[in-house]
């Protein structure tokens, strides 16, 4: 016999105020590549490994991997606080991004999360730099 996963059914209060956190936080390819080309106040951040990055990227975007997170030189030298620091990593399921983001929050720089990472970005097609 099969059983069914329980759903747990949340409150809307409770639903809105997530949805409301994540849109202020993330954003995707499509709004990112539109706001780049608009000249909007955003640093795209690469966390993934160098080796990586080097082998392609997001137009314009910056390296700043796991190592160099401490170094307040290099956050210096590569986030920005006058803009939206717009970090990404490997995929969807990768938290790299994530933790960069409340690293670099921590430390008062203003992020958001690109959701799907370098392979959503990669797989529908955008635009690639090497």
């Amino acid at each position: 016999m099969a059983t069914a996963t329980k759903l747990k059914i949340s409150s809307a209060a409770q639903a809105k105020r997530y949805f409301q956190d994540k849109m202020a936080f993330t954003t995707g390819p499509v709004e990112l590549e539109r706001w780049a080309k608009q000249g909007q106040p955003v640093n795209i951040v690469d966390v993934r490994a160098a080796e990586d990055y080097a082998e392609g990227r997001i137009p314009g975007a910056v390296n700043l991997p796991k190592d160099q997170w401490q170094d307040s030189k290099m956050l210096k030298a590569r986030l920005r606080k006058d803009k939206i620091n717009v970090v990404y990593c490997y995929s969807h399921v990768c938290h790299l991004a994530a933790t960069a983001a409340v690293e670099f929050a921590s430390k008062g720089y203003p992020v958001m999360e690109l959701e799907g990472g370098w392979r959503w970005w990669k797989n529908d097609g955008f635009e690639i730099e090497k």
